[in-house]
């Protein structure tokens, strides 16, 4: 009777979980000097411009117009009037960012769970359930995402306008409403595409163990789904949460410019002054805004990086 070798199995950097075959070779080729001196190269050129543009954010408004960042290691000066006079001052014509700040606050977490929740739910429709014209229905969904972004704008800011019971706007110019629902639609085709992918590879053993005991498609849905797609959900997250933190277009269209409701990418455009002119305002000003974004990409880094390997090494 001969035996049947064993599969050799490491285990990962914390000993607890097995790593597979597949994994583990793609590791090592990714750990390579090669790989390394290439990350190192990219991260280098990636680097230079953010470098240069924080450097710019610190030095005086004149030394800024002179010359260029780099000349900051033979000319050391250094303030913080530009972040005090974006941050600090006030006034209606002032470049002060606290409302704008909030109001894209406003906008982006709304408009990243939303479309959150809405593409879970149908990704677990096409992946779980059968009913007919479900193929050609996802495809079409899929083909969606070739239609640019450019082209819905004034249709779809038409709709919302005319979308009225008598004289009541279901979606009132100029408001959140119309900003969230925007978002979610432009987002809502890649999303669904790529948690179907995640979602379709859960085990269906799972799935017909939770029916058997009794689970309707909610229970499966918000006990089983949802925590084994915490990965995938978290990348998407990460994704739409940039796109609409950063977006100025979608966000011009549909809260009508006004202040009450413009985020703070608005106001960045309007830093640089009537001439373009206003560079050490727009400097602090940027690395205002990019703090949060940075915040939630550190803080979900790590689902982040298992929701885009997820499905795509098995062993």
């Amino acid at each position: 009777m001969t035996s049947t070798p064993a599969v050799p199995v490491t285990v990962d950097d914390k000993g607890d979980q097995p790593v597979p075959p597949i994994t583990r070779r793609v590791k090592q080729r990714l750990t390579s000097r090669g790989a390394t001196i290439a990350a190192v190269i990219i991260a280098v050129i990636w680097t230079v411009p953010t470098a240069g543009l924080f450097i710019s954010s610190f030095r005086p408004e004149e030394n800024l117009n002179r010359d260029g960042w780099w000349n900051v290691f033979s000319n050391f000066e250094f303030t913080l009037e530009n972040y005090a006079d974006v941050l600090v001052s006030g006034g209606s014509q002032s470049p002060n960012l606290g409302q704008y700040f909030v109001n894209s606050l406003a906008i982006v977490i709304p408009g990243t769970l939303i479309p959150l929740v809405v593409a879970s739910m149908a990704a677990y429709i096409f992946a779980w359930s059968n009913f007919r014209g479900k193929d050609t229905l996802f495809v079409f969904v899929f083909a969606l995402q070739i239609i640019p972004l450019q082209m819905a704008l004034i249709p779809l800011l038409t709709l919302f306008v005319n979308l009225k019971i008598g004289e009541f706007h279901v979606l009132p110019p100029g408001s959140y409403a119309q900003l969230w629902l925007a978002h979610t639609i432009f987002a809502l085709p890649l999303a669904i595409f790529l948690l179907h992918n995640f979602i379709a590879e859960i085990p269906g053993e799972v799935i017909e163990a939770a029916r058997v005991d009794g689970a309707g498609h909610a229970t499966i849905f918000w006990r089983i789904i949802i925590p084994l797609s915490v990965p995938a959900l978290a990348s998407y997250a990460i994704f739409q949460f940039l796109w609409v933190w950063n977006d100025l277009l979608v966000a011009l269209v549909f809260s009508g410019g006004t202040g009450d409701v413009a985020p703070i990418t608005q106001r960045l455009a309007e830093l640089t002054g009537t001439r373009g002119g206003e560079w050490h305002r727009l400097t602090a000003g940027a690395f205002v805004s990019m703090v949060v974004p940075l915040i939630v990409f550190f803080g979900l880094q790590r689902y982040f990086v298992r929701g885009l390997l997820a499905g795509g090494l098995k062993g």
